[in-house]
């Protein structure tokens, strides 16, 4: 009586002595055709060729198998797979929030945000909240989005147009550019960082010097309301309370 045991069925392909069929449809190790051949023979030509015989089509009648180097075949689709992942973009939307009557000062911060987040790609969520008598004048949030719309329109568009919802107002500003392509710019850019620090060692530290400084300012205004806070998992929200 047969019985499952639970073991693991592997999805990795039969090769060499493995295969297990009278006959095979054999591909070359330049893919080249050379017919239906006893599965003898097929392992004879791989060791002529110091290659393995991998099974390709396990489901055709015969099935198909070809001369390849499995090890370097394993490694090359490892490759391709972890370089694909590398260059994989994922949906992030990053949230601002302002208050009506924000100070301008704090309007270029804020709108210094906007501009970073839309040049990396992302979404960016307005958020105008509105509090005590604020409720009464949404005209002033609707006003301040479109100036904002307008500020930032070399980079992004309205993908959604104002909204109110309870207390606060919101818009969605979408990136002209796409992530990958961001990506790959934020890629270029930083081996030209390399390039330019590996050229000029003194320069190289200059700027390590001023980096520092801007993380320490940085760091300085974590626990303010003009604060920006992001996560990455998709469809997440990034939010920076005014």
């Amino acid at each position: 009586m047969w019985c499952y045991r639970g073991g693991s069925i592997s999805a990795e392909p039969r090769i060499n002595d493995r295969i297990r069929v009278p006959e095979v449809r054999l591909v070359g190790p330049s893919g080249e055709q050379v017919g239906i051949v006893p599965l003898a023979k097929a392992l004879e030509l791989a060791q002529e060729y110091d290659l393995d015989l991998v099974e390709v089509a396990a489901t055709a009648r015969p099935p198909v198998c070809k001369l390849m180097d499995y090890g370097k075949f394993k490694y090359e689709s490892a490759m391709k797979a972890r370089e694909a992942r590398k260059n994989q973009a994922h949906t992030v939307i990053k949230e601002m929030k302002l208050r009506p009557k924000i100070d301008p000062h704090d309007y270029d911060t804020k709108k210094g945000h906007v501009v970073r987040f839309l040049k990396q790609g992302d979404k960016v969520k307005i958020t105008i909240m509105f509090r005590g008598r604020e409720q009464s004048r949404p005209e002033l949030g609707y006003r301040l989005l479109q100036r904002l719309a307008e500020d930032v329109q070399d980079l992004g568009f309205i993908e959604s147009n104002p909204k109110q919802d309870g207390r606060n107002m919101i818009m969605v500003l979408g990136p002209h550019k796409k992530k990958t392509e961001a990506m790959a710019e934020a890629r270029q850019a930083q081996e030209a960082r390399k390039a330019e620090a590996k050229a000029n060692p003194g320069r190289s530290q200059n700027a390590a010097d001023s980096d520092a400084v801007n993380a320490e300012e940085s760091e300085g205004s974590e626990g303010s309301e003009d604060s920006v806070e992001s996560k990455e998992p998709e469809s997440a929200e990034a939010s920076a309370e005014a």
